[in-house]
């Protein structure tokens, strides 16, 4: 199974990811992840990406790719992979074909987790994360047992500021406007998956199951 994952902030990209990898053998790659691991390591490529990092800037696209063969010819990507936060635009998607025909790999599906913007909002404007520890709430699904205090490590628990309405809906903006034209791209050639992930994770889980058999 070699698929891509999309969705808006909130979509439950990377728990829906986590539950797949914990029952196939296939490699949760996730951008943000592999820039980080580059840099730690202090690879030639993540020395290159710091240096934009730390200007503020984005990565450059070839970067990216070039990290991204790397990642891809690692053992635990052999047996299948799910890319989460890459690609964002057309210009990738159209590096990222040319980089799995050089590597001889075929890209399975294409699924985009569709939920509505009022619904993300009201998912990340209701999160809480203690300070301390990291621990994560949600003041209507899983709130603490005393207002504010942490359960785990009685620290302080706050919102962050990405998780502020104007913010989510900054956000939302931003990857409406990115990513209609990616998902365009993907529709046209027949390997776009459409799936509502504005109710149960587990329909969602069953049905990125069920691409293990899409060819």
């Amino acid at each position: 199974m070699r698929i891509i994952l999309i969705g808006p902030p909130g979509a439950g990209k990377g728990t829906q990811a986590a539950a797949i990898k914990g029952k196939y053998e296939v490699a949760h790659i996730s951008t943000g992840d592999m820039l980080r691991e580059n840099v730690s390591a202090g690879t030639e490529l993540g020395l290159e990406a710091k240096g934009f990092m730390d200007a503020g800037s984005l990565v450059p696209d070839e970067l990216i790719i070039n990290m991204m063969r790397g990642r891809l010819s690692q053992p635990d990507a052999a047996g299948g992979f799910m890319l989460d936060g890459f690609p964002r635009t057309v210009t990738q998607a159209e590096a990222l074909d040319e980089l799995m025909d050089e590597m001889s790999l075929a890209l399975d599906a294409v699924v985009l987790l569709d939920v509505p913007d009022e619904t993300v909002v009201g998912r990340l404007s209701s999160r809480r994360v203690c300070s301390s520890c990291g621990a994560i709430y949600n003041t209507k699904a899983h709130p603490t047992k005393a207002e504010g205090i942490c359960d785990v490590c009685s620290g302080g628990v706050i919102q962050r500021d990405d998780d502020k309405e104007d913010v989510i809906r900054n956000r939302l903006a931003v990857y409406h406007s990115k990513t209609a034209p990616l998902v365009e791209y993907y529709d046209k050639t027949g390997r776009l998956h459409r799936v509502g992930a504005a109710g149960a994770g587990d329909a969602v889980r069953r049905y990125l199951e069920s691409l293990k058999d899409v060819k």
